[in-house]
């Protein structure tokens, strides 16, 4: 493998530079002084911040965009080997590597390398760490999969020899990273497109786990997760353990209680003693256990109880996580990323002690792969929404339908007694909400796709 000199700065040409990760590393290698070039299909707001940083951006990808003075190309898995770019790179013989690999090397200048790995929470629990590390003072240079407002985007470059990442586990690129510690969140069936079944997806962040150096490395685990000791009891590293049960668990949390929008308080366990009370500025239950990981990794760098709570109290959540994103005719409109069963229970679940009269879920499934197996627990999950609206299946990568659509989806959750719609445009959508929804009601537009684009119109017109 291509390995880089850092003292050396060289010229780097990212082929889809407008990802929310891969501009996040050209922007971080923009700081550390490399030449920055870069391709996509299409201009976007990332690919505007990096061309005002001083990167060389084309439209769309094309062989002439690679060359001579090119000394390594960056590419992701999306990337495929009949892209132009990649052939030309190939043509020419130029160093490559994908997207983990750099981002593998570039933590390695680091002391501490936090990655923050889990089948959902990632952004938000990295998130949490990033607010923390900032009250604490701690310069920590940050790379997240969501925009953070305290940090105007997805990067922060810190000075500090403290690194905090998001660790994806599709296509097993987190097994390309040189952490010295190691969050898992949970550990469920996902990405079936690549992983055979759940005992592959252990078996992924087993490995992950063996990453982390021998006696020095720390694992800081969700002891919810089933036999979660599978996942480390071959390794030689320090383990910390958070969660529901005090008696397995390092830290814990108890008299959880919600405020008038949903955000938790509760009382902090530790090592089975009562230690303070945590406030949290972002809705759901599920932050509670985010947030527990985040003290757990914190105090293992030594950041102070005070610091850790201001950081906590300080984060109000990312782009696309609960995100509140206005009104129209009385109806509140919440947009959420979440597109895993858990996630979408775990959102539901909070919708619970947010003002509503009627919780409206409009959910874009999000590839065929993901929604035909796990169709009944999508269905059991969108269920917990008074009204559901589907939209089509947004393919993503797929280009096989598998025989599947929204419909079949619609079917299931119907089945189950609730009320459903199936309703094939966004125009289409919007006309039928803003029909049907009334003052009082809460509208949550949610999947990985670019169904944010209907609560965004519907608040839009609600201001014309």
């Amino acid at each position: 493998m291509y390995k880089i000199d850092f003292k050396k700065p060289i010229s780097v040409h990212f082929i889809g530079i407008g990802g929310i990760s891969m501009s996040g590393l050209a922007q971080i290698l923009v700081k550390e002084n490399f030449k920055v070039s870069g391709s996509d299909q299409a201009a976007s707001k990332l690919t505007k911040e990096l061309e005002d940083m001083g990167c060389k951006v084309s439209y769309p990808q094309s062989a002439a965009n690679i060359t001579d003075d090119i000394d390594l190309v960056v590419y992701t898995a999306a990337i495929h080997p009949d892209n132009p770019e990649f052939v030309a790179v190939k043509e020419k013989n130029i160093p490559m590597l994908t997207r983990a690999e750099l981002l593998g090397q570039i933590m390695s200048n680091y002391r501490s390398a936090i990655n923050v790995a889990g089948t959902h929470g990632k952004t938000t629990t990295t998130s949490m760490l990033t607010e923390i590390f900032m009250a604490a003072n701690a310069d920590p240079t940050i790379s997240v999969g969501g925009i953070l407002n305290s940090i105007n985007g997805n990067v922060r470059v810190g000075k500090s020899d403290l690194f905090v990442t998001e660790a994806c586990e599709y296509t097993n690129s987190f097994l390309s990273f040189n952490p010295t510690t190691n969050i898992i969140l949970n550990v469920k069936a996902d990405h079936l497109d690549f992983f055979k079944d759940l005992d592959d997806i252990r078996h992924s962040f087993k490995l992950f786990v063996e990453k982390l150096p021998d006696n020095v490395g720390t694992l800081i685990i969700s002891s919810d997760i089933e036999d979660y000791e599978y996942f480390f009891k071959d390794k030689h590293c320090h383990v910390i353990t958070f969660g529901e049960d005090p008696k397995k668990s390092n830290y814990s949390a108890t008299n959880i209680s919600y405020d008038a929008y949903g955000c938790c308080s509760y009382t902090l366990i530790k090592e089975g003693a009562e230690v303070t009370t945590i406030a949290l500025s972002v809705p759901g239950l599920h932050n509670v256990y985010n947030s527990l990981a985040a003290i757990a990794a914190a105090e293992n760098e030594g950041i102070d109880l005070d610091s850790i709570k201001a950081g906590l109290k300080n984060f109000t959540g990312t782009d696309r996580r609960f995100q509140k994103k206005g009104e129209f005719n009385g109806v509140t409109v919440i947009d959420d990323y979440a597109h895993h069963p858990d996630e979408i229970k775990a959102t539901l679940d909070s919708c619970k002690h947010y003002p509503h009269n009627t919780v409206w879920c409009v959910f874009q499934p999000h590839t065929y792969t993901r929604t035909k197996s796990l169709m009944d627990e999508f269905a059991t999950a969108l269920s917990l929404a008074d009204k559901v609206v589907l939209a089509k299946i947004y393919p993503a990568r797929e280009t096989d339908n598998l025989g599947i659509s929204s419909a079949d989806l619609a079917d299931k959750i119907k089945a189950l007694g609730k009320e459903c719609y199936y309703i094939d445009t966004f125009e289409e959508i919007e006309k039928f909400l803003e029909k049907n929804c009334v003052n009082g009601d809460l509208l949550i537009t949610m999947g990985a796709g670019d169904i944010v684009k209907v609560g965004e119109k519907l608040v839009n017109n609600g201001k014309n």
